[in-house]
């Protein structure tokens, strides 16, 4: 006798339905692997501030004093690319092991000197947020910082008399710091807008920011970019950028880093970026 064996398989129902499930299982992994990412960048990022803080004191260490927020002989400073404009970040190089690249940028010439071309366009990943990546400005001859030195507690153009701790020729010390040095923003974040940008070594707007606002990356008010004064002169200068969501990433002076939320109170805010109004902080965090 013979028997006939029935092999049984999935029906198309049942087909459909596992392949269902598993689409919503990818679509419900998916953010959770977008929010892992978003971490990591985040944390790199507090990497950098860590390092930029840590070169900045150690700068102080060597000279006494803090380096000056821009080079330039008269102010205020435009936001436009004319004048020495030689920033903070240029100073700072050989604290955060890029000597190569400081020996070789003429600051006597200026930022936008075609001489210093060539640094201009060294990708320096320190000087950039993961969560921003490496962009060059509309010219492209300079890469974009995503960080900049905090130049006064609110809106006011950048020149010799700001109370943060990077303007016109500055030379702020430890002991200009009134408030104390945990209290005091030191560099933020601030991705640029590619269409004004001049890039990481200008000490401008570019690398220089006060602490009237905290906006989040490409909404309206980041994208329309700086307000302009008269046909071509650039005098306003802007608040921090955040690229992450719900929070931004400060150094302060004493070399500690925070990730803030970006509705930190506007008071709070401005009297972290002056670093002498006397105010009690207590814990701002």
């Amino acid at each position: 006798m013979r028997t006939e064996r029935t092999q049984r398989g999935f029906t198309l129902v049942e087909l459909l339905v596992v392949v269902a499930i598993i689409g919503i299982l990818i679509g419900m992994l998916l953010p959770a692997v977008q929010q892992v990412r978003e971490a990591a960048r985040r944390t790199a990022c507090l990497n950098n501030l860590a390092q930029l803080g840590l070169g900045l004191q150690n700068y102080e260490y060597a000279f006494e004093h803090f380096p000056p927020g821009v080079i330039e002989d008269t102010g205020p400073i435009l936001s436009v690319p004319n004048g020495q404009h030689v920033g903070f970040l240029v100073q700072v190089l050989p604290f955060i092991e890029q000597r190569g690249v400081f020996d070789n940028f003429d600051q006597t010439a200026g930022a936008y000197a075609k001489k210093n071309a060539p640094a201009r366009l060294i990708e320096i990943l320190t000087f950039i947020c993961p969560s921003v990546g490496i962009d060059l400005n509309k010219d492209e001859d300079a890469v974009i910082s995503s960080y900049a030195g905090c130049h006064h507690g609110s809106e006011t153009p950048i020149d010799v008399d700001n109370n943060g701790m990077f303007y016109l020729n500055s030379a702020v010390t430890f002991g200009d710091i009134y408030d104390g040095s945990s209290n005091t923003i030191l560099v933020g974040e601030s991705a640029d807008n590619p269409s004004t940008a001049l890039g990481w070594a200008s000490g401008t707007r570019a690398t220089l920011r006060n602490a009237s606002s905290i906006l989040a990356l490409n909404e309206p008010k980041w994208i329309n970019g700086p307000i302009m004064s008269g046909s071509a002169a650039n005098d306003y200068v802007g608040g921090f950028v955040s690229p992450h969501a719900g929070s931004i990433n400060f150094a302060m002076a004493s070399g500690s880093v925070h990730s803030l939320s970006i509705d930190l109170d506007p008071v709070v805010l401005e009297t972290l970026g002056n670093r002498s109004d006397g105010a009690m902080m207590g814990n701002f965090r």
